[in-house]
């Protein structure tokens, strides 16, 4: 692989991440990179493991997926060769991102994860983050390794009904049917 160009792909991961201000799993930001067709999947996958190698970009693991932050010398490191980014790369990734923020903010925004305890005991972790602020964090305790899976796959799709009912709970001490018939 040109030495030129994976210099390249480094600068563009950076920049989405920098943009982003949130960690990105592997799956989106590689979605990002080869949709816009910036580079071939080997090549994005060898740019990110330099760039954690080199601790430009933090790596954290969540319920088998790999996320990403740009670090405080990543951050330098852009800042130093941001021209080599062109001008109209920049704003197609900006706009790009403008798009998909929300989209993404909403994806990542939920976590979850799992390990196992002690014998036929396993802890969840499930995470709702906004704008670097934990909102949700929850350690639930389960009996078997296969009710924690399912646990932590539903948690994207029932964080929010989660919240919303802690919320409720705990700020009217009922149930937010019961709220919603008294009003």
């Amino acid at each position: 692989m040109d030495s030129e160009a994976l210099m390249l792909y480094k600068l563009i991961i950076l920049y989405i991440l920098d943009r982003l201000e949130m960690p990105v799993s592997n799956a989106e930001l590689t979605r990002i990179i080869l949709e816009r067709q910036y580079a071939a999947y080997l090549e994005i996958q060898q740019a990110l493991s330099d760039l954690v190698e080199d601790a430009y970009i933090e790596i954290t693991d969540s319920h088998n997926s790999h996320f990403y932050t740009i670090t405080g010398e990543g951050r330098q490191t852009l800042d130093y060769f941001y021209k080599d980014i062109s001008v109209a790369l920049r704003d197609e990734i900006d706009a790009f991102l403008s798009k998909e923020q929300y989209h993404l903010r909403d994806k990542e925004a939920s976590t979850s994860d799992y390990y196992e305890g002690k014998k036929d005991e396993y802890i969840c972790e499930l995470k709702v983050v906004e704008r670097g602020n934990e909102l949700v964090f929850i350690k639930l305790m389960v009996a078997s390794e296969r009710e924690a899976d399912t646990i932590c796959n539903r948690w994207k799709e029932a964080n929010a009904d989660v919240y919303e009912y802690l919320i409720s709970r705990l700020l009217a001490g009922k149930k937010p049917e019961e709220t919603a018939n008294a009003e």
